[in-house]
């Protein structure tokens, strides 16, 4: 195995391993925050408790999000440094913004909450969560900012050499980095995401202390009224979301569209695909059912439009960049995208039901669909990673979009060899199994051993 292919491998692992946290940190210190609000405006001890309880599951993801994610940049001086030097200028500076600015906010104001309880007043302290919320949301941004460039490239030039040899990018508009329209997609998309992972999070323990009937069961219940709308707002934005992403990537990477298709030939109207079997190797279906005129629906809100298939795109690149194969991997594209899209279907169905149920303060639910609420709590983690696979998969070959490949930016072999890379890649896996076993048994100790039964005994 080369390095390449080794240095995707460890990239694509740690990443999904960070990911598993990220979304959760994001929405329940938003829920926390919403929490602490609430016990603020009406004194009620029962917000006071939730927010405790919540507030102690955030700070172990919180905790473990933060141990997998230093590696991540890492690597782009380790095993992508061509990468570093070819679009350093451009991709260091959203993430040193967010170290220095998002990061150290997040960071500062989580100390002031975790020890200001009865030190400072009661709304000074839930002002502290939502800096908390707005820093974790920032440090997002910042990152999606760096991962929009990779998409969707704006505000560069490309620097040459007195030969006329094109060396690397260098920004001219730091502006247009920061609102490149990729990003005011993608992070609502993610951000939303988010409510919907802390949502499902809060549902499935809730569920489950009201399954057992534990101590304070109006704390779980309340809970899980609050979370239900939560998730449901956070699914339902999502679907929205992601629709309109569909329809600038028809615009910007019509390649990655096609791929989670797998649609080999243009079509007007386009049909979309429920299941399909494809080979590969000659771009042709060998199986297929289709849904006739929905692709064109989902890409121009109209029964008739074109997209355009994998075989005439793959011609079209071979024209515009130079002889290569521009086809990203069909079946991981198409059975992500679908996977991603499948648990997002799933859980608006079972938000919808649990408003419904909740509104009415009914908390009775059969065992079977306790225990279904419960496993529950994975469907965002599959769909938040098959999303992100489907995202960074489809858009290969390049790992700058139209400017750099992705064999390009690894580092050199004489650099760091294969060797090397494959050691780190089982040491990096073998940790983060470690911290995700870590996480699990923290996170399922602190959530079975429930509220505290006075606040102040939290």
């Amino acid at each position: 195995m080369d390095a390449l292919l080794l240095a995707r491998w460890q990239f694509a692992i740690t990443t999904v391993y960070h990911f598993f946290f990220v979304p959760l940190t994001l929405g329940l210190s938003i829920f926390v925050a919403i929490l602490e609000t609430m016990y603020v405006r009406t004194g009620k001890d029962v917000y006071l408790r939730m927010t405790k309880y919540w507030g102690k599951l955030f700070l172990i993801n919180f905790a473990i999000g933060v141990a997998t994610g230093i590696v991540q940049e890492f690597q782009f001086g380790m095993n992508w440094s061509e990468y570093s030097r070819y679009v350093g200028d451009i991709f260091g500076a959203p993430l040193a913004i967010e170290a220095l600015l998002a990061f150290f906010m997040e960071s500062t104001f989580l100390g002031i909450w975790v020890f200001g309880w009865d030190k400072i007043s009661k709304k000074l302290h839930a002002a502290t969560i939502w800096l908390v919320a707005i820093g974790s949301n920032l440090s997002a941004l910042w990152i999606l900012i760096a991962n929009s460039f990779m998409q969707e490239p704006v505000g560069f030039k490309l620097a040459k050499d007195a030969a006329g040899n094109v060396i690397r990018a260098e920004m001219t508009d730091f502006w247009a980095l920061v609102f490149n329209p990729h990003v005011w997609l993608q992070f609502p998309h993610v951000l939303t995401g988010a409510l919907t992972t802390a949502g499902f999070f809060v549902i499935g323990i809730s569920a489950y202390h009201l399954l057992k009937k534990s101590k304070d069961q109006e704390a779980y219940q309340q809970s899980m009224k609050l979370a239900s709308i939560y998730g449901l707002v956070g699914v339902l934005l999502v679907g929205l979301i992601g629709h309109s992403q569909m329809q600038h990537m028809i615009k910007t990477q019509p390649m990655k569209v096609a791929a989670a298709e797998a649609l080999w030939n243009t079509e007007n109207p386009a049909s979309l695909s429920l299941f399909t079997w494809g080979d590969e190797t000659n771009r042709e279906d060998v199986f297929a059912v289709h849904i006739p005129n929905l692709l064109s629906v989902l890409s121009y809100n109209s029964l008739e439009g074109e997209v355009k298939g994998i075989n005439q795109l793959q011609e079209e690149f071979q024209a515009k960049y130079g002889a290569g194969n521009y086809v990203p991997s069909v079946i991981l594209s198409y059975w992500n995208f679908r996977l991603m899209a499948g648990a997002g279907v799933l859980m608006l169905l079972m938000a919808i039901f649990l408003v419904i149920k909740t509104s009415k303060n009914n908390f009775e639910f059969k065992p079977w669909f306790s225990k279904l609420m419960i496993w529950g709590i994975g469907l965002p983690i599959i769909a938040h990673s098959t999303g992100w696979i489907f995202a960074e998969v489809g858009r290969q070959p390049w790992v700058v979009y139209g400017i750099l490949k992705t064999q390009f930016g690894v580092s050199p072999e004489a650099a760091v060899n294969s060797g090397e890379v494959i050691f780190t890649l089982i040491g990096f896996t073998l940790l983060y199994a470690v911290l995700i076993v870590a996480d699990v048994y923290l996170m399922k100790k602190y959530a079975i051993a429930g509220t505290a039964d006075k606040a102040t005994e939290a």
